[in-house]
């Protein structure tokens, strides 16, 4: 079944209701999905930034069949797939979240992720962080791609390739 999922999505991408395009042209910048508007996190530290560094290169060029996309401003902090469907975001600093012991979590690949699901009210979707790495990567994804946490598979191994284990002072 997911099989025949993945290519209606992509394919639907372009015949989105008009009231998602609003709200996907309002988080676009004005190239539309050749690019994402996507706001870099404060300026971290310079080894939480070479870090990510290494992961922007690392990055796969397709998460969950989107392709990759242009981010404005570009940065080696952020990348964006399927215009701003799944958009990433290296150097966050430590999220106050990851302190309640309620929040539910998911490992892939190596990676554990913190699982914050998102008010309808701000477009609904997943907010995904990496955790016990030593950079705090977030991913958050619209409601639509927010089907299974299979979409993190390609970033986790991109994650392990390049940040390593332990607890961010950042």
């Amino acid at each position: 079944m997911s099989l025949h999922r993945r290519p209606l999505r992509v394919r639907a991408l372009s015949a989105v209701p008009a009231s998602m395009a609003v709200l996907a042209a309002a988080a676009c910048s004005p190239g539309g999905s050749d690019e994402a508007r996507v706001d870099p996190p404060p300026t971290p530290p310079a080894a939480v930034a070479g870090l990510c560094a290494a992961l922007h290169e690392k990055l796969p060029e397709t998460v969950a069949g989107l392709a990759r996309t242009r981010t404005e401003p570009e940065s080696d902090l952020t990348a964006a797939w399927g215009g701003s469907a799944i958009v990433l975001r290296c150097g966050i600093p430590k999220p106050r979240t990851m302190l309640d012991p309620k929040q539910e979590g998911v490992h892939v690949n190596g990676v554990a992720w913190l699982l914050e699901k998102l008010d309808d009210g701000s477009g609904g979707g997943f907010r995904f962080t990496t955790g016990m790495r030593l950079a705090y990567t977030e991913v958050q994804v619209d409601k639509e791609h927010a089907t299974d946490a299979g979409m993190l598979v390609g970033l986790s191994t991109a994650i392990t390739a390049t940040v390593p284990e332990g607890i961010s002072s950042y």
